[in-house]
């Protein structure tokens, strides 16, 4: 198979061919020397052929390149591979290591000869090289298909040109010679000074040289192993050859540092041997029955040499296999990968395990337990010398620990099967995790239970003793717990079972292999150990019988050490098993290396878990401390977890330790943890031997407070049903229910619940404290605490904290209500009911005046408050009373209230407080009651809390000025705002006074009547007949008894002289909102002097004797009792005094003017506009008249510059002759500068008063101006230099000069 490479490689003659074919069909008998050979090889060879003897001189240039940077390979699939270091070692061809390397009946290890070959030679005569060593040099390069450089070493010296140019032509002459155009294989090196890129070039074509040979040999393998594939099916097909030729490629990869493409050379041939194996109808002896086979080789592939491993055509499984993995794991850890190591190790591991367990009736004993064991510890050791930290990602990092700390967990189960098995059961920890590890970890299986050895009755006599000796672990607080197994089934019965003569007596068979009872075992296992000891004493030496008996524990824990001490080779593995103290140290240094790699991996909680074993032989051991800090790992992650059972098994012990270490503060939360478990994992009594440890902490021993969480024990939660609701600051009384997890009663000293607000995260928990010691019953509690004023929004229970003697407890557990009949204390609520709602600031109560109508001022009133309570009671509330400037109340008079309601208030609630007080009215009186005023302050009654009622209060409007006529060209300037006066209110009332409401109400006061003027008549005797007009500015009716006329100095009354008006029609009743007239006949006195004139009355005053009939719910009215009526108060009059202003002349102006009509035409814009005004004198003026007697008259002209240009001047003085008759024309141009309806410009006169000035009207309202007219003309001003602007005009040329228009253009 082989011939075609030796031929095609050239190491050997095709004659001699046939001769070799069946030493090349044995390739399995050189598995030795192959296996040698590759111990050796791990470097590529270059073979130098020193023709001129030049070697010594050149060879430390050669080495210093070694080895090879980032030389360029190709792998398997032909890809290029950059190898960073390639080590190479150049060879003489003349050396011993080369000459015996391949004798012709070992040919099949050609794959180590060199890669390529170095022909050095160096000649300074080109006669020589023709006659003598050119000849040479074809005889060596004869064969085509080795890969050969040649050298040429030139020793000229560069100052010997002659010497210089005679190599050259030497060189050239080899050039010539052995050259291609392919391929350059002739290189010059210069000893005096070689070129700077001659041993880069040289190195390139050394590898590629290298590259070339690699190529040809891994195809020519490849079709070698391809043709033997083929040829799998048929009888001939030899495993051996196949792996040499197999392991050959892979090997060549290795020693090119290809270690990717080597190690895939090893997959596939791990495959075909998996598929060779699993051939059936051939059987193939399995292995592993060597001394020494315990101990696992993983990574050890010389462990045994492949001679060893050879059974007919292929290998024994057991060793093999691992010879294959030791190959894998060399290559991985070249390519530094030690997790993929790791990773695929520990498959291997439960992969090769069940082979194991397939051959086990032919492994020795425990075989396949000690072999898991050494397989584990020699993956972990190496691995982790292998493993840099930090290197690799994350991720990978994490999984590498969880893969050693998995392997640390499988040795760790092992090793204590392998410790129950002699008779170290009763040390182990009967704990949940290694119950769960062994009870499902099947007993060896093998073809015959080892027997006890003739010499060991000693032995035997020893273990029963110390079964016989051991004491049941009792745990804290007397808790009775089931014993959790270790095992898959009863040991006694499998052992005795797979004896060799063992049948039908042995007892054991009578009992159902069904039955899982530990107390049923154990008591069988006793009664047995009975009879085997009668049996022992009445007959020590022999047993008469035809049948053996069965074996006790005793006597099968000292075979099953006997038989593991033969097995076992590792004496560290061994010692470890030789007694309980060393058991426990190895059981301790496994735990601990599984917890913390698993720490440092993903898998956390199984690095927790096994933290509780290393505890257990802590606490063993006295070591409490550090017991006591694992356990409290293990009971955080159970109780994260909701794993009660579990928690149920360790809790117990933390709280013997923190018991023993003196933590009372770590104890008192352990018994609390326990009463908090499920009341099914503990008895009655254990819970209560908890709670009486709980209560003697906090009552005695405690030093210091200690702060406790006992959510899990005591929950609680609000009542069943809508929340309590309350206003904004009222106080009240909050009921929860509590759930107690004690089993007995419990007295709580202190008990406060917290109140935490959902609208807001940053308000802080109010707590709710309740005064007096609380005792709570197992279960269901209802506790009540009183609840001070809160702000709004919607509250829910924070926590609920309280002190039990020395021991300050809190609790986050937040129940529901179950079933009536249930005391359910921990069922949660998700999410959180609201227990509180205290409601927005809202209107509970109203103050609005009853009257909107305005009342008489200066005069005494009842004024109107109607107090609406809004679904709140009034009970016990005080009004206070402030009134305003200009107000008081007459104190002298009672406050009278009453009930009230309102005609459109048949909704109950307050809607539109203004639409109803229009429609209210007061209907008979069901309640009423007179008040006193006390210093500002009323006490409401009872009676009011709950219904409307309204309250009347007495009060004056003081008002100091006199009421002011008005004319009939002056209209009135009164204000609002002067009759108005304020109460200011402040009610307060609620359950504890703690509810304000304040409003300020304006209640309006106005004079009863406004009176105007008006000259009717003005006769040719300077009579003038004046007639004042009275207005009602009430809404209720008004009489007027009498009224007279006091007039200003320059005025005196005609006829009688009594100042009363000319018809007496008294009494004059005017109706609400309603008006009246009376007629005075008056006339001008005579001018007074100078002197006169200073002493004169500007004002003549009109007083009114008046009387008013109305309803205090509804208008004005007088002040009476409530029970008054209108006719009474109709006999009590008041007097009302107006101020009237007379101004003279009255009906005699002394200027008129007027606007005159526009011109004809359109008015446009732009177009210049004269406008003119007329102004005339209607009469001579006196000599009195100063102010007005000059004959000149002061103008002025009013317009908006947006729309107007005034051409003309706006201001100035006109010449008007004092004659009666005189007549002027002011004409101003004026330029409209918008289209449209606009104003006109105004003209005033500012020095004449207007009294003295008849309008005939002055100008129009508006005046309508047409836009421009469309014109073709470009205007541009020729004497504007700063306006560069074009326009469209029609305008003259002298208006552009304007600002104004200038600018609006």
């Amino acid at each position: 198979m082989c011939i075609r490479l030796l031929c095609s490689c050239g190491w050997i003659d095709p004659l001699i061919a046939c001769s070799v074919y069946r030493s090349i069909t044995e390739m399995s008998k050189y598995l030795a020397q192959f296996q040698s050979i590759k111990s050796a090889a791990d470097h590529i060879v270059i073979a130098v052929e020193d023709v001129s003897d030049v070697w010594p001189t050149v060879k430390r240039g050669f080495e210093e390149r070694l080895p090879f940077k980032r030389a360029c390979l190709n792998n398997k699939t032909r890809n290029l591979m950059f190898v960073e270091k390639l080590p190479a070692e150049f060879i003489l061809t003349t050396d011993s290591r080369l000459r015996s390397r391949v004798p012709q009946e070992q040919l099949l290890f050609w794959f180590r000869e060199p890669y390529a070959t170095i022909v050095l030679v160096t000649c300074e005569d080109l006669d020589e090289f023709k006659t003598i060593l050119k000849p040479r040099l074809k005889l060596i390069l004869q064969n085509d298909d080795r890969e050969w450089l040649i050298v040429f070493v030139s020793k000229a010296h560069p100052s010997n040109d002659q010497a210089t140019k005679m190599a050259k032509k030497v060189y050239a002459k080899i050039e010539a010679d052995f050259n291609s155009k392919k391929r350059e294989r002739c290189y010059k090196l210069d000893l005096h000074g070689p070129e700077p890129s001659f041993w880069e070039d040289l190195e390139s074509k050394i590898v590629e040289s290298i590259r070339n040979t690699l190529d040809r040999r891994v195809q020519f393998y490849e079709d070698e192993m391809r043709k033997l594939s083929e040829q799998r099916c048929m009888p001939v097909w030899n495993f051996c050859n196949f792996f040499i030729l197999k392991e050959i490629l892979a090997f060549i990869f290795e020693i090119a540092h290809l270690y990717e493409d080597a190690l895939r050379e090893y997959d596939e041939l791990e495959l075909c041997y998996l598929e060779t194996v699993n051939v059936t109808g051939k059987q193939r002896e399995f292995g592993g029955i060597d001394h020494g086979d315990d101990q696992a080789a993983l990574l050890n592939p010389a462990n045994k040499a492949l001679t060893q491993i050879v059974q007919d055509d292929s290998f024994r499984e057991f060793d093999f296999r691992q010879y294959l993995f030791a190959c894998q794991s060399k290559l991985l850890f070249k390519l530094n990968r030690p997790f993929e190591v790791a990773s695929r190790g520990y498959s291997f591991i439960i992969t090769f395990s069940k082979s194991l367990a397939q051959h086990e009736n032919i492994l020795p004993f425990c075989m396949r337990e000690v072999w898991e064991i050494t397989a584990c510890l020699d993956l972990i050791s190496v691995t982790s010398s292998h493993y840099n930290e930090g290197l690799a990602p994350l991720d990978i990092e994490k999984e590498f620990y969880r893969l050693l700390g998995d392997l640390y967990s499988l040795c760790r189960i092992k090793f204590m099967r392998l410790a129950y098995l002699i008779g170290y059961g009763s040390d182990i920890e009967r704990s949940p995790v290694n119950s769960a590890s062994l009870s499902m970890l099947p007993w060896p299986k093998p073809s015959v239970w080892p027997s006890v050895p003739p010499d060991a009755s000693s032995e035997v006599l020893a273990k029963e003793k110390l079964i016989l000796q051991e004491i049941p672990k009792v745990k804290s607080f007397g808790i009775q717990r089931k014993t959790l197994p270790l095992e898959p089934s009863v040991l006694l019965r499998e052992a005795n079972r797979r004896r060799a003569s063992f049948s039908g007596a042995n007892m054991l068979e009578m009992f159902d292999g069904s039955v899982s009872d530990a107390s049923l075992r154990m008591s069988c296992s006793k009664k047995l150990q009975a009879i085997a000891m009668s049996r022992t004493n009445s007959s020590p030496g022999t047993f008469e019988s035809s049948i053996d008996r069965p074996m006790r524990p005793a006597e099968i824990f000292v075979a099953s050490e006997h038989a593991l001490k033969s097995t076992i080779s590792n004496p560290d593995l061994w010692k470890s098993l030789s007694s309980v103290e060393e058991f426990e140290r190895k059981y301790l240094n496994l735990s601990k290396g599984a917890a913390d790699n698993y720490h440092r991996s993903w898998w956390k909680r199984h690095g927790v878990v096994l933290d509780g074993e290393i505890a257990a032989i802590w606490f063993k051991h006295g070591n409490f401390d550090l017991a006591a800090k694992s356990y409290e790992k293990v009971c955080a992650l159970y109780s994260g977890e909701g794993w009660q059972d579990l928690l149920a098994e360790v809790l117990p012990n933390l709280a013997e330790c923190q018991k023993i270490l003196d933590d009372k503060a770590g104890y008192l939360l352990s018994c609390v943890r326990l009463l908090s478990l499920d009341k099914g994992l503990f008895s009655t009594k254990e819970r209560q031997a908890f709670q009486s440890e709980v209560i003697s902490l906090a009552h005695s021993e405690l030093k210091d407070p200690v702060p406790l969480d006992v959510s899990s024990l005591i929950t609680f939660s609000g009542n069943p049903g809508s929340p309590l609701e309350l206003c904004h600051g009222d106080p009240g009384t909050l009921s929860v229910t509590v759930w107690s997890g004690f089993p007995d009663d419990i007295t709580l000293d202190s008990l406060s619940l917290t109140l935490t607000a959902t609208y807001n995260a940053d308000e802080g928990a109010k707590a709710l404290k309740s005064s007096n010691a609380t005792v709570l019953k197992p279960g269901k509690n209802s506790i009540t605490v009183d609840l001070p004023p809160q702000k709004p929004g919607s509250y829910v229970l924070g926590a609920l904290t309280g002190q039990i003697g020395l021991l300050r407890f809190r609790s986050h557990g937040f129940s529901k209500v179950g079933p009536a009949d249930s005391d359910d204390f921990m069922s949660y609520e998700k999410p959180i009911r609201p227990i509180l709602k205290v409601f927005n600031p809202r209107p509970l109560v109203d103050l609005t005046a009853a009257v909107s109508s305005p009342l008489l001022i200066n005069e005494a009133q009842w004024v109107g408050i109607i107090v609406r309570p809004i679904d709140y009671s009034l009970k016990g509330a005080i009004l206070h009373i402030d009134t305003g400037p200009g107000l008081m109340i007459e104190e002298s008079h009672f406050i009278d209230m009453e009930s009230y309601i309102s005609v459109s208030e048949s909704v109950p609630k307050l809607k539109n407080c203004h639409s109803n007080q229009k429609n209210s009215s007061l209907a008979v009186n069901k309640d009423f009651e007179q008040l006193h005023l006390d210093d500002g302050r009323i006490q409401l009654p009872d009676w009011a809390s709950n219904v409307n009622s309204i309250l009347w209060i007495p009060v004056r409007a003081i008002n100091k000025s006199l009421a002011r006529g008005s004319s009939s060209v002056t209209p009135p300037t009164q204000s609002i705002i002067d009759g108005m006066r304020t109460l200011a209110l402040k009610l307060i009332f609620g359950i504890s006074s703690n509810q304000t409401f304040e409003r300020t109400i304006a209640v309006h006061f106005t004079d009863p009547f406004h009176v105007r003027t008006r000259v009717s008549y003005k006769g040719i005797d300077d009579t003038i007949l004046l007639q004042v007009i009275i207005h009602s500015q009430v809404k209720a009716s008004l009489t007027i008894y009498d009224a007279w006329l006091d007039l200003q100095d320059g005025f005196i009354h005609a006829g009688q002289g009594d100042g009363r008006p000319m018809s007496a029609f008294f009494p004059l009743v005017i109706s609400p909102t309603s008006r009246a007239g009376l007629l005075f006949s008056i006339c001008l006195e005579k001018t007074p002097t100078e002197v006169e004139v200073e002493a004169v009355r500007p004002e003549s005053i009109l007083n009114i004797q008046y009387g008013i009939s109305g309803d205090r719910t509804v208008e004005a009215h007088p002040l009476l009792t409530s029970n008054s009526t209108g006719t009474e108060a109709a006999k009590n009059s008041s007097i009302f005094r107006s101020a009237l202003v007379l101004e003279r002349p009255v009906l005699d102006p002394s200027l008129a003017f007027g606007f005159l009509p526009l011109p004809s035409g359109d008015l446009r814009v732009g177009q210049l506009v004269n406008m003119q005004w007329t102004v005339e004198r209607l009469k001579d003026l006196e000599d009195t008249e100063s102010s007005q007697g000059k004959d000149e008259v002061l103008y002025e002209l009013n317009a908006n510059s947006d729309n107007w240009m005034i051409a003309g001047r706006k201001r100035g003085y006109i010449s008007l002759p004092t004659k009666q008759g005189s007549k002027t024309v002011i004409s101003i141009l004026c330029v409209p500068l918008v289209a449209g309806y606009i104003r006109p410009p105004q003209l005033g006169l500012p020095d004449v008063n207007k009294a003295n000035i008849s309008c005939n009207p002055s100008e129009p309202h508006l005046i309508g101006v047409l836009p421009p007219a469309i014109s073709s003309s470009f205007c541009i001003p020729a004497s504007v230099g700063v306006l560069n602007i074009g326009c469209y005009c029609d305008v003259e040329p002298w208006l552009m000069y304007s600002g104004t228009l200038s600018s609006s253009l």
